[in-house]
């Protein structure tokens, strides 16, 4: 595995591809681990920058460029949704992405390229893990969530745990009917 600069970076994530490019049906597999980039993450769930993406990847020339497959094991990092008790667990995602060595092919230019004998994987990365992951996580699908009043966790409160509400267009009338009680015979005929 050769990994290079070329795109001004000495990220693991840029490839070199220059051994591919004898000819079609050219592979290579790839197996490795390295560190995550940034920002792979929605509000609430990720993979910490720099944790370990374990990678099992297949690089093949083709004719239009280099196809890339396979998969990238990690770690995810958060808190749930509903009760914020911190998460941790796995993911798995497959990977596939074509890079192109002749960019006239693609007319949209959203196909990603082979730059100097190199391609970027970490796009192709955070492409296939941001949209797998849940926008609202959760501990348990039957979290319970946090009391609205007090914050406590739901699942940690007392049996029958609850809290008065006053309905505010009620407060006022519920003030005035609080200090009726408090008066005294002597003060009302004052």
């Amino acid at each position: 595995m050769g990994t290079t600069s070329s795109h001004g970076s000495d990220s693991p994530w840029i490839v070199s591809v220059r051994d591919l490019a004898r000819g079609a049906g050219i592979q290579r597999l790839l197996n490795a681990e390295w560190p995550a980039p940034a920002g792979v993450a929605t509000p609430l769930l990720g993979i910490p920058e720099g944790a370990p993406v374990e990678l099992e990847l297949r690089l093949e020339s083709v004719h239009e460029g280099v196809l890339v497959t396979g998969t990238a094991d990690a770690e995810l990092e958060g808190e749930c949704s509903r009760c914020l008790t911190p998460l941790r667990e796995g993911i798995t995602v497959d990977l596939q992405e074509l890079y192109l060595t002749d960019p006239s092919v693609e007319d949209d230019g959203e196909q990603p390229l082979v730059e100097r004998e190199t391609v970027d994987l970490e796009p192709m990365f955070r492409d296939a893990v941001v949209p797998a992951l849940p926008f609202r996580p959760l501990c348990r699908p039957d979290c319970q969530g946090l009391c609205p009043d007090c914050g406590i966790r739901l699942e940690d409160a007392p049996a029958g745990h609850a809290h008065e509400r006053v309905d505010p267009r009620w407060a006022a009338l519920a003030a005035f009917a609080g200090s009726e009680k408090t008066s005294t015979p002597e003060t009302e005929e004052r």
